[in-house]
């Protein structure tokens, strides 16, 4: 406990936060891999569009859909919503994207005592 707070103080905390990002960008395609669609089927919609005008909106069932894609359900992610063949690729080349980039903050300060 000591260790943290002299590295907070010393103006670690950057770091801390960095680091828990890189790691956490790590585990949220994992972590949403365990998410049951079974359970997510059956709920109220909180859409704006679809519970006042009663018709789905583009972004209905994406989120749904982008599950599905992660579990590698790709059938049942269509069906959820069409557009995941144009968001599930943009998702993946952001992701990716960000991943590199945070290994190369992560490796260029590894070294370094304060991070910029």
């Amino acid at each position: 406990m000591r260790n943290i707070k002299k590295a907070i103080f010393k103006g670690n905390l950057k770091n801390i936060v960095k680091t828990g990002i890189f790691f956490t960008l790590f585990l949220l395609p994992f972590l949403l891999s365990f998410v049951s669609l079974d359970k997510l089927e059956g709920k109220h919609s909180i859409c704006l569009f679809k519970n006042v005008l009663g018709i789905e909106c583009y972004g209905c069932g994406i989120t749904k859909a982008v599950i599905a894609s992660i579990q590698l359900d790709f059938i049942r992610a269509f069906k959820y919503n069409k557009l995941i063949v144009i968001v599930m690729p943009l998702i993946v080349y952001l992701w990716i994207k960000e991943i590199v980039k945070r290994f190369k903050e992560f490796r260029t300060c590894k070294n370094e005592k304060i991070c910029p």
